[in-house]
């Protein structure tokens, strides 16, 4: 089995969780990794390169998912975009550069990692998550996990990833934080404002994002 892996800090629990997953599951899973930015896994899953993802949400509709996603309730702190700046989309992204038109926005798109320490830093910055929010008091959901094959093991996925919070150890804590190029308690204060529950609220977020994306597509 070959998953494609992001490599962003808002799936850190989702990584320590997996690894515990594997090792402790009775299911024979030859889970590999493949990582990369969310639209080469996008591009990988869809030609099949890899087994199952957390794919972009605007790439996502016509695939099996679980519920599970990329969620952020009311702001998010890692996609924006900077009005200062001129147009310019994120090469990393798909769901966020459409989001930008969805909301009439312009300026220079920031996701992931880079974005956070941005805004860690700055204030002259939209938040896209915030902002939806705002607009449509619904959650948004940038990605969902999404599979090709092997249903069974990805809705026992869906089950016990929801079924408690995932501790994480100080030293995988240190490393991300060393990573990201940021502090320990900043690592922590941006993952609670990431949820994984495709919830039926989530669910009608990430609809409304389909109808409102595909006005401006």
């Amino acid at each position: 089995m070959l998953f494609g892996k992001i490599e962003y800090l808002n799936l850190l629990p989702f990584h320590i969780f997996i690894k515990r997953f594997v090792s402790s599951s009775q299911i024979k899973m030859g889970m590999e990794h493949k990582k990369n930015v969310p639209a080469k896994i996008n591009y990988a899953f869809k030609k099949r390169r890899v087994d199952a993802a957390f794919i972009s949400s605007i790439e996502a509709k016509k695939y099996k998912k679980v519920k599970l996603g990329i969620i952020a309730r009311k702001d998010v702190k890692s996609v924006l975009v900077i009005p200062s700046r001129g147009a310019k989309k994120d090469v990393e992204s798909a769901t966020s550069n459409v989001l930008v038109n969805v909301l009439g926005l312009e300026g220079e798109v920031l996701i992931g990692d880079k974005a956070l320490r941005y805004a860690l830093k700055n204030d002259d910055y939209i938040d896209l998550a915030q902002l939806w929010n705002q607009r449509y008091s619904l959650p948004f959901v940038f990605a969902v996990l999404a599979f090709h094959k092997d249903k069974k093991i990805y809705k026992k996925i869906e089950k016990k990833f929801g079924q408690k919070r995932v501790r994480i150890p100080q030293y995988l804590l240190e490393k991300a934080a060393k990573n990201v190029g940021v502090e320990k308690t900043e690592v922590l204060e941006y993952l609670k404002l990431i949820s994984y529950n495709l919830d039926q609220k989530a669910e009608r977020g990430l609809q409304k994002f389909y109808k409102e994306a595909s006005k401006v597509i």
